[in-house]
Order: structure tokens, then C-alpha cells, then sequence
């Protein structure tokens, strides 16, 4: 892998070197220094922003978190042999201590005195505080800040800061490890013209510089030599934007690519049986399901959402359409996730169940509606297909109207959309986070508009009661509420797919589905 890989990367540098580098293009990049220890990993889009309050999309946060550390991050363990992430487990990073007052409402941290920014700039308290404040403004992350129950953010001294919190809440440790919550420096981000200038922009503390970013085709980093943790074994990582699925595949194979994201299911077992192409496959807490809108007729009735959820050939799913790169779905919340239950799930691929829930909900000869399909994904419409003829069965007729993923996730927003196919994937992988955003009656993106009264306050006590085994027992209770009253179909849970070659080590899998490359190295 290494000779075909450097060789691209070379020409890669060199053709970098030739165009104008929109992101700290100033940067002094060890590349040339260090070529030997060089990646070029192939993603299917550019990104969307380097801001790490604002990023929302795999590419850009996979960017984020090598540019910039956290006050605190996920734990790492082993399963199977593979580095995995332990996200219950909380470790330092930019802070290296802190401490809970006796009613858990504050938490003090104390800051590691040799971080600095990339530029040399030392981690500060006042940098800490400037950069909450950065998260709490935003447009995208300022609902974890107030999902973690963030009350106030003050510095002690120069290296202490103080986070006071509205209540008690399990869940601020865990968020503070998420990319959004990045120590920024501020001070430069304002000497550059602010917001703007961050959203193409660096000003983070990670162990790599972004040098370059266009995302219509290609970003590169470099190691940053000055870092204060571990140094990153990989020198240099150049990231090639290519949309086309085969072609990623295509390139891994013949070895001009050392990684690959977003292989399609179909190809998995060719590239498993490639020379040289490593799979790694594994289960993610990444699901997917077919919402109702519980707001519209005749998904206002609970009896018709589960006649659906009996129609779904699940197994066709499963086999056909993902080749076994996913597994069944039988919660709202993934399998892989501290505190799922399945209680109260009953469904199964039966016609004859539906057809009898139909008629108990009046309508025996069934009903037409308007499933409305997001671009971009392949295993999307073939769901839709086979859910589509299922229906039929029934004498319900499935409109599948198509529309551009920029669309969709507008239509989405305004909560008006009847029915549709979308994934999530809990960043903190806490059923508290998941429920809270998904399926409480003011969670923000509860695009069913699935509103329970149990589910409701079960989250609620839940946020605060600190005994672990106490909570998973109330969301255990909303997860059954869930699985009864059938707001969404569950389709399948995702596995968390990376190709890649032979003796890339290091790889670890988080939740996120983000590739940390600091932990990578290439060992043949």
C-alpha cells in the first residue's frame, strides 16, 4: 500500500502546492519532511465548514477533531482485538483534572499547562470561556449546550474554569467530549474577521493543520510537530473528495487510495476478497427508520402506524437490499446503546396483522399517502421500493416523491412532511440524548411530531436521577411506550463500514463514525 499511496500523495502535494489553499494556507507543513508516513483517504463529499460549532456533516467534523482537542474525550477499550470507543468513559485532554461539587450543579477544570494553539499561543481560561460562549451562539450546537443543562461558564483563574449547570444532569460529561465543544482561540478568530473567517479557517490546539480545503475536490493535513500530546504517527493525510461510490472502490483496490468511506453494501464482499483490501465492519448505533407524521391523517392513529410496521419486509431489507451490513431494528434507540429495551416490540413482516389493524382503525380498504424520498442514498430507495409493493399488498397506495437532500432536510424542518426514510446517529450514546432530540415532545428534530405524555416524563426524571440502574429503568419504560404506539417503523441498525489497505493499524471505531487519523499509523 505504502508505494502506491505515497506516489499519489506526492503528486497530490505537488498539485496542492499550485493552487491557492483556502485553509491556514500559511501553516508550515512537515509533509515533505515526514512523506513516508503519508494517507490519502477517499470521502464521498468536501464538507460543508471547518467551524466546529457549525459542522454537522461527517467530512467537516472529521476535520474539527483533528484540528482541534476538547477539555475532556471518550475513553478507548478493545472488543474483538479492535480499538473501540468507550464513551461511558470520560478521560482528560486539554483539561487533565476536574472536579464535581457534592450536588453535581458545578464542575471546576484545570486547564494542562503546555497546550497551546497551533500558532503557540498558550490554552487559556479566557480562551475556554470565549469558546462556550462561541457554542452557545451558534446555529448548531447551541442545543447541546442546553441539553447539557449549561448554566454559566466562568474563569477562576489562568488555568481554572468553572461550569455551573441549571441542574444536575448525567449527560454533561458525556457531551463535552463531542467536536462541537472545541477549545478555540478566539482572540485570533477575532483578529481575522470573526465567524467567517473560522467557517474556512483553523485556530485549534489538534494534532493536525488543516493546509488545505476546497471541498469540490480535495483537503490535505499535516502533522502538527508541535503538539502536545502524542504525535500523530501519519505525517500527512490528504482526503480526496469522490462522489461516485465504484470509483472509491476502484481506487482501493488498485491501491491509489489507503482508506475509503461509504462503501455501498454490494460491493463489501468483492472488496473483502481484493488483494491487499481490508473490511472493517462493525455494529454502529447508526439507525434507520420510516417515520409517520403523527400530526396527519391517518398516522394519527396508532393502530395504522403498527398496521405499517407489520408490513415491513424486514428481512428483504436486510438481505437484499444492506447484504447483511446491518442488523434488526427493535427500539427507537440502537441495541448498542447503554440502557436499550425492546419491551413492548411485537413487530414482525405479517399482512394478515396489518390488514387486521386496518380494519380496526376503519380503514379495510386501505388509504393512499405521500412518502416523501431524500437523494443520496442508494439503499434508501431500494427500502422504498420493496416497502412500497409490501403496502400494496395491503391496498395502501405509497406516492414516493423524490426531492434533492438539501430539500429534504428543509421539508423536514417544518414538521409538515406525512411520511419519509431518515438515519441518526447519537453522537453520545445515551438514551437521554437520543429520546431527547428525537421523540419528547420538544425535541428538536421530532419531525413525526410524536407527542406522549409517559415518554415525556419518564425522559424528564430520568435527566436527574443519578443511580444508572434507576434511569435505564425509566428509559426502558419510554422506549416500550415507543415501541407500542409505533411513530416510526424500525427499519434496520446500520454497521459502521471502513475499507482500507493492508497494514494500516490504529483504527478505531466511535459511535460517531468519525476516522480519528492521529491514531492511525501505516505499518507496511
Amino acid at each position: 500500500m505504502k508505494r502506491t499511496v505515497l506516489a499519489l500523495a506526492a503528486a497530490t502535494a505537488l498539485a496542492v502546492s499550485g493552487c491557492a489553499a483556502n485553509a491556514n494556507s500559511n501553516s508550515n507543513s512537515s509533509a515533505k519532511e515526514d512523506a513516508g508516513d503519508t494517507l490519502v483517504a477517499a470521502y464521498s463529499e468536501g464538507g460543508k465548514t471547518l467551524d466546529p460549532a457549525e459542522a454537522n456533516d461527517v467530512t467537516s467534523d472529521t476535520f474539527v477533531v483533528a484540528a482541534y482537542d476538547q477539555l475532556v474525550t471518550y475513553a478507548r477499550t478493545e472488543d474483538g482485538g479492535k480499538p473501540k470507543a468507550k464513551t461511558d468513559q470520560i478521560v482528560p485532554m486539554l483539561a487533565e483534572s476536574w472536579k464535581a461539587s457534592a450536588n453535581n450543579t458545578s464542575y471546576t477544570f484545570k486547564l494542562r499547562a503546555d497546550a497551546k494553539f497551533q500558532d503557540g499561543a498558550p490554552v487559556t481560561a479566557d480562551a475556554v470561556v470565549k469558546s462556550f460562549d462561541h457554542i452557545k451562539a451558534s446555529s448548531s450546537a447551541s442545543f447541546l449546550y442546553k441539553m447539557a443543562g449549561i448554566a454559566k461558564v466562568t474563569k477562576v483563574d489562568e488555568q481554572n474554569v468553572k461550569i455551573d449547570l441549571t441542574a444536575p444532569n448525567h449527560l454533561f460529561l458525556q457531551i463535552l467530549p463531542m467536536y462541537s465543544f472545541s477549545i478555540i482561540d478566539m482572540d485570533k478568530v477575532a483578529q481575522n474577521g470573526g465567524a467567517k473567517w473560522l467557517a474556512t479557517n483553523t485556530a485549534g490546539s489538534g494534532p493536525y493543520k488543516i493546509t488545505k480545503w476546497d471541498p469540490s475536490t480535495e483537503a490535505a493535513m499535516a502533522r502538527n510537530d508541535s503538539y502536545w500530546g502524542d504525535k500523530p504517527k501519519l505525517g500527512q493525510v490528504n482526503v480526496k473528495f469522490i462522489a461516485e461510490a465504484s470509483n472509491r472502490v476502484q481506487l482501493l483496490k488498485k491501491g491509489e487510495v489507503g482508506l475509503a468511506l461509504e462503501v455501498p453494501p454490494k460491493d463489501v464482499q468483492s472488496l473483502k476478497a481484493a488483494d491487499g483490501v481490508m473490511i472493517d465492519s462493525r455494529a454502529g448505533n447508526k439507525i434507520l427508520f420510516f417515520a409517520m407524521n403523527n400530526k396527519i391523517k391517518p398516522f394519527d392513529d396508532p393502530r395504522v402506524r403498527q398496521a405499517v410496521s407489520y408490513a415491513i419486509p424486514y428481512d428483504k431489507l436486510l438481505n437484499d437490499v444492506m447484504k447483511g451490513q446491518a442488523s434488526p431494528m427493535k427500539s427507537s434507540v440502537a441495541s448498542s446503546t447503554p440502557g436499550f429495551s425492546d419491551a413492548g416490540y411485537t413487530y414482525t413482516h405479517d399482512l394478515d396483522k396489518a390488514r387486521a389493524l386496518l380494519a380496526q382503525a376503519g380503514l379495510p380498504q386501505g388509504f393512499s399517502f405521500d412518502f416523501t424520498l431524500g437523494s443520496g442514498f442508494d439503499d434508501w430507495n431500494d427500502d422504498a421500493v420493496l416497502i412500497q409493493a409490501e403496502l400494496a399488498k395491503i391496498g395502501v397506495k405509497m406516492n414516493i416523491k423524490k426531492m434533492a437532500r438539501p430539500q429534504f432536510l428543509e421539508a423536514l424542518e417544518t414538521k409538515k412532511v406525512q411520511a419519509y426514510i431518515t438515519r441518526w446517529t447519537s453522537f453520545v450514546n445515551d438514551p437521554g440524548y437520543h429520546l431527547g432530540l428525537l421523540l419528547t415532545s420538544q425535541g428538536s428534530s421530532n419531525y413525526a411530531n410524536f407527542s406522549d405524555p409517559v415518554v415525556d416524563k419518564a425522559w424528564q426524571q430520568a435527566a436527574t436521577e443519578p443511580d444508572l440502574a434507576k434511569r435505564n429503568k425509566l428509559y426502558g419504560a419510554a422506549q416500550q411506550e415507543i415501541n407500542v404506539k409505533a411513530p416510526w417503523a424500525y427499519l434496520y441498525e446500520y454497521n459502521i463500514v471502513v475499507a482500507h489497505r493492508a497494514g494500516l493499524d490504529g483504527y478505531t471505531s466511535y459511535p460517531d463514525g468519525i476516522v480519528r487519523f492521529f491514531q492511525l499509523s501505516v505499518t507496511k
